[in-house]
């Protein structure tokens, strides 16, 4: 049985700032940071965007007390914005425009929109990164192979990003379509090692494609601060009972390849291209129609694929106590749908766009 303790968890949340008006971004984060009690404001980083907010609980040793944070966060940033006279919204994309794509005044962020030119002004995208402690890194890049397979259907459920320009994309996350424009990111290649792992990264800084690790986008990486794995591929979640969802299912996806790690037993190695295509189709439809199951190669239904997904990490959700919130959390899911369902049917009802986003904001905050 793996030690439970040394899989720590942790999210980062990013959050757009909303006018209350008009419904388009607006670029008063530097106010929203400044009004935030210090426990969260020390957790808090400038993005790109200064029409975004990210919040990271730090390690966690269980759910609910991964649970308390989250809440804690976006509650203290959903005042801080109100403050700022904004909507804090958990939404993974742009939902009308960003007429202000100012940097911020900060030199790293000068140097960002410099080098990468009109992709680096391109409309603010949220996401939830999920962080995973192991043992070592050795072990981390081990585990960033066994992951391929099912990170498609962890993007599944999370597509929280359909509109854009305030019209419907046809997509569930449109922040991972957007995305695609910057050099790095994209399926994490096979390694063989942490120091394969290290020589590709420092080619990458060689070629300019980005300044540092940091810039790194891979769909999952090992963290540059500490031995973790680092999922990157989901939009925001609106409900924090979906962040931690996915939180749980995500640890017990790594759990479960450091159990395969040490039974000899090889991951699958998909072609890149292919992988590619099985994220595209899981942004694309989200849970509403099929998925790419990696390992055969082949389409099927995106529930049918999550359900095996599920019966594949459960012993890993058994041993850290979080199996039955993990069964709930899919019923649930499969019930009501995800984020980019609820904004569809939300925005289909009311017929108002802002409206909309208002109820979207009240949710964010709780």
């Amino acid at each position: 049985m793996l030690d439970r303790a040394r899989l720590s968890l942790g999210v980062e949340e990013q959050f757009l700032l909303l006018d209350p008006r008009t419904g388009v971004n607006r670029p008063v984060t530097e106010q929203v940071m400044a009004k935030l009690p210090d426990g969260v404001r020390d957790r808090g980083r400038l993005e790109l965007r200064s029409s975004t907010v990210e919040t990271a609980t730090g390690a966690c040793t269980d759910l609910r007390e991964l649970r308390d944070r989250v809440v804690r966060q976006r509650r203290a940033a959903a005042g801080a914005a109100d403050d700022a006279g904004a909507w804090l919204a958990a939404i993974g994309a742009t939902p009308v425009g960003e007429p202000d794509t100012t940097p911020p005044a900060r030199p790293r962020h000068r140097a960002i929109a410099q080098r990468y030119g009109p992709v680096a002004l391109d409309p603010a995208v949220c996401g939830l990164h999920v962080h995973v402690g192991v043992p070592d890194r050795e072990l981390a890049v081990q585990v960033c192979n066994h992951l391929q397979v099912w990170l498609p259907a962890i993007r599944a459920l999370t597509g929280n990003s359909p509109l854009f320009q305030g019209v419907d994309t046809g997509h569930a996350s449109w922040r991972s379509v957007q995305l695609l424009r910057w050099p790095g990111i994209g399926p994490t290649p096979w390694f063989s090692s942490a120091s394969d792992y290290d020589g590709t990264v420092e080619a990458l800084k060689t070629a300019g494609v980005m300044f540092d690790e940091q810039m790194l986008s891979w769909y999952a990486r090992l963290s540059p601060a500490r031995p973790a794995v680092e999922v990157r591929v989901n939009d925001v979640c609106t409900d924090v009972d979906d962040t931690v969802l996915t939180a749980a299912l995500v640890r017990a996806a790594v759990a479960t390849a450091l159990a395969d790690i040490r039974a000899g037993r090889p991951p699958a190695r998909p072609r890149t291209c292919v992988t590619a295509a099985a994220h595209w189709r899981a942004a694309r439809d989200g849970l509403a129609h099929t998925l790419l199951d990696l390992r055969l190669g082949r389409a099927r239904p995106a529930w049918e694929l999550v359900s095996e997904f599920l019966a594949v990490v459960s012993p890993a959700l058994l041993g850290s106590g979080d199996l039955d919130l993990a069964i709930d959390g899919l019923d649930r899911l499969r019930r009501v749908g995800d984020g980019a369902r609820w904004q569809r049917e939300t925005y289909r009802r009311t017929g108002d766009l802002r409206a909309m986003l208002a109820r979207l904001a009240q949710r964010t905050a709780g």
